[in-house]
Order: C-alpha cells, then structure tokens, then sequence
C-alpha cells in the first residue's frame, strides 16, 4: 500500500480557483493522494464548490468547514490535525489560489522520501527557483528582505523561510506539536520552520516558479504583516516550544 499524502488546502472566497488546483493534482497521479480542504465559511461559495468536489473529483476530497475567520495558520492547524487523525503520512500545504505549481509535488516527494528531510520547502529562492515574473521591484525585495530578516534573528539557514508550499513527514507534524502552533499569515511558515530547526531536524528546499494569483484578491492584511515582523523576535526570546 502506498503511503497516503494529503494536500491541505486552506480557502477563502477560491470557488473559481479549487477545482482547477483539483484537477492539476488529479494529473499528477500520484498514488493514494488526497484533498483537504479547510474552508473558512467563504461568502462565494466555495464551501459548496467543494462539497461537490467530494462526490465529483477523481481523487477522494475532503471538506472541514470553517465557521470562523482566524487566519491561515489556524485554517492549516485544524486540516493539518485532521489530515493526521485520518492517518495521512505525508501532508502538503499548498495554496488554493493556482500561486504554487502542482507540478512540483512528485520532486518534493521524491526529496522528503530520499533524504533525511523533516520537511520539504518548494523554494523561490534556490537555484532555478523564481518569483512571479509580474511582480513589482518593490514586492520582490520586500520579498526578498522579509527571508533575509527573519533568518538573521532565528538562524534557519534556509533561502524561502516565509515559503508557503511545504511537503511533511507526519512525524515531523507531531514532533513539532502542530497543534499548538499560534501564529498565522507569514509568522506561522516562519514558526514552523523555527520548530523543525530548534529539534535538530533537516529542513530541504526544490526549487518552484511561483506565479501571482490567477483569480480573486490577494489577503495580505496589515495585521499580518505586523505579526510577521514581531513574531520572529518572539520565538527567538521564547522558552517554550
């Protein structure tokens, strides 16, 4: 039996995007690979989309329906919880907004089985990997400054530490006690990265060509970007965890 590996998928207002990004998973035919998605009680309904998804799809869908809006990390908290109550050994965050290229998946598996990687990055910033070519000057060296700061208080050695598209070992989920991970947006890619270093484990990065989003608005609030900032100064002070 082939190890099961589930994407979660974390939506908001993405009923145009998620059946695309099913599909492009559904192409890669992947052995035993699963959708969940964490939808956060979309006004669009892409609540709906995806329950259609589960009797629809070629490959098994799941729904965790969201009655409240508290943020991305919290969104990957509950289906990453899920996804390891349902007995998943490898889990993917991925975006539902077409930014991650699904195409990268099979090579960050290949990484994360062959290696003694904890977890896999699909990475910007290694070489052959790219940020959105329409991007302007200043997003990418925000970009660019946001992984330069943050590695400089926390020492994670890795190139895309905000990186968003991750493959894990179940065991690295539970190691690091995803659970009670508390930060969200940026702050929480950050927080779990720091949690994988501070356990003497291996982080991996291959590289991806990540693209802007193809449909919707982006959720780049303020509060998260604030977060972002101070949540780094906070781990690095911090005795727990």
């Amino acid at each position: 039996m082939e190890p099961k590996t589930t994407v979660v998928v974390p939506t908001y207002n993405e009923r145009e995007n998620l059946p695309k990004l099913v599909e492009l998973l559904t192409a890669l035919k992947i052995p035993n690979l699963h959708v969940l998605v964490v939808d956060d009680n979309s006004p669009d309904g892409t609540g709906e989309v995806a329950d259609k998804l589960t009797t629809e799809a070629e490959i098994p869908v799941g729904v965790l329906h969201r009655t409240v809006k508290d943020g991305l990390g919290r969104a990957y908290v509950t289906g990453m919880t899920r996804a390891l109550d349902e007995g998943a050994h490898i889990v993917i965050q991925m975006d539902a907004d077409l930014s991650h290229p699904s195409e990268a998946i099979p090579r960050m598996l290949e990484k994360l089985a062959g290696t003694d990687a904890a977890v896999v990055l699909g990475s910007r910033y290694v070489p052959g990997g790219a940020t959105a070519s329409d991007w302007p000057w200043h997003r990418k060296a925000l970009s660019a400054w946001a992984n330069f700061y943050v590695n400089a208080i926390l020492r994670l050695h890795v190139k895309d530490a905000t990186a968003g598209f991750k493959a894990w070992h179940a065991e690295t989920l539970r190691a690091i006690d995803v659970a009670s991970v508390q930060s969200n947006g940026y702050a929480f890619q950050v927080e779990m990265n720091y949690r994988v270093v501070k356990r003497g484990l291996t982080i991996a990065e291959v590289p991806i060509h990540f693209e802007e989003r193809s449909e919707g608005v982006s959720k780049m609030s303020l509060g998260v970007q604030i977060e972002s900032a101070l949540v780094p100064w906070k781990l690095r002070f911090s005795r727990s965890k």
